[in-house]
């Protein structure tokens, strides 16, 4: 006796095959978005850095960190030298109190920055949509001083009268901040991206290929001078 044999049909097989696609499609699509939304928020706090710095100058006529007359003018914890400069370096630790460092306190205390006043608070140092820390330096064609310099010989630090950091950034996240701030160059221009150090040793800019290029899942840091 013959039996039936169940099965899908070939519309039934299609119709699978055409709802995996359109899941597939939707989750594709959906991580665009995320990977979108990270570039975005990681541009803003380029942008809205500057916006710190020349707000409090227009206010006090002074520069953040440096503000000779902090004390009295925004009720912080420790003027600066007011010698014109950030000294520091972006990535200083709290705990050392440098000009770079008393930054945060001075335009958060001034209304301009969202964050903790005290520098003693676990999450003083600010951070970006990954993790990663976010600092501001005076720029400086010192190589020995400046926070990233470009693959150049001699080497040249990055241009800019002030440098903003920002670290732990993915590669494939680096290389749309270039080209969305810049000239699409991690290894020139007024932003670069190289692999981290520490506090006051510079990093050489990474190229987009050949030796030491971008990686997409490796984090690196991302500098821009304004």
């Amino acid at each position: 006796m013959k039996r039936d044999q169940s099965g899908f049909t070939l519309i039934e097989i299609a119709i699978v095959l055409v709802i995996i696609g359109l899941l597939l499609g939707g989750v594709l699509k959906g991580q665009e978005l995320i990977n979108s939304a990270k570039v975005k928020n990681l541009a803003s706090d380029f942008k809205n850095i500057p916006v710190f710095v020349y707000g409090y100058q227009d206010k006090f006529k002074a520069l953040p960190g440096d503000d000779k007359a902090a004390v009295n003018h925004v009720a912080a914890t420790t003027n600066g030298d007011g010698n014109g400069v950030i000294n520091g370096n972006w990535n200083d630790p709290a705990a050392t109190l440098s000009e770079a460092v008393n930054f945060w306190q001075h335009v958060r205390l001034a209304g301009l920055a969202p964050g903790p006043t005290a520098t003693t608070d676990a999450t003083y140092m600010p951070t970006n949509t990954v993790g990663g820390t976010i600092g501001i330096q005076s720029g400086t064609t010192d190589t020995t001083k400046t926070p990233i310099k470009d693959l150049s010989a001699p080497a040249v630090a990055i241009r800019g009268s002030y440098i903003i950091c920002s670290s732990g950034i993915l590669g494939k996240f680096v290389k749309q901040l270039d080209t969305t701030m810049d000239d699409g160059n991690t290894a020139t221009g007024s932003m670069m991206a190289g692999v981290a150090t520490a506090a006051g040793i510079p990093m050489t800019a990474s190229p987009l290929t050949g030796a030491g290029a971008i990686d997409d899942a490796l984090a690196y840091t991302v500098c821009m001078g304004i």
